[in-house]
């Protein structure tokens, strides 16, 4: 998926403004588990164990995109 790719690396170089969509969108492109059950936080899980856990807040905290960040960096490392 080109648009998970090119989302990617404009999170990568800029975590300010991103919406919790544009990270399910890269999540599902990397086949990362996500759930979002009626609360205000949304989980993030990897095949690995790794899980990062995100407010769905409009616009998402940059500290939670490198969370999630950190979380993707993680699931490459272990392929």
């Amino acid at each position: 998926m080109p648009s998970a790719v090119k989302t990617l690396q404009r999170m990568r170089a800029n975590p300010r403004d991103w919406r919790i969509e544009d990270l399910k969108v890269v999540a599902d492109s990397l086949g990362i588990g996500y759930r979002h059950k009626g609360t205000s936080h949304v989980m993030f899980r990897a095949s690995n164990g790794m899980g990062a856990s995100v407010p769905a807040h409009k616009p998402v905290n940059p500290a939670y995109v490198r969370d999630f960040l950190a979380l993707v960096d993680s699931l490459e490392k272990t392929q």
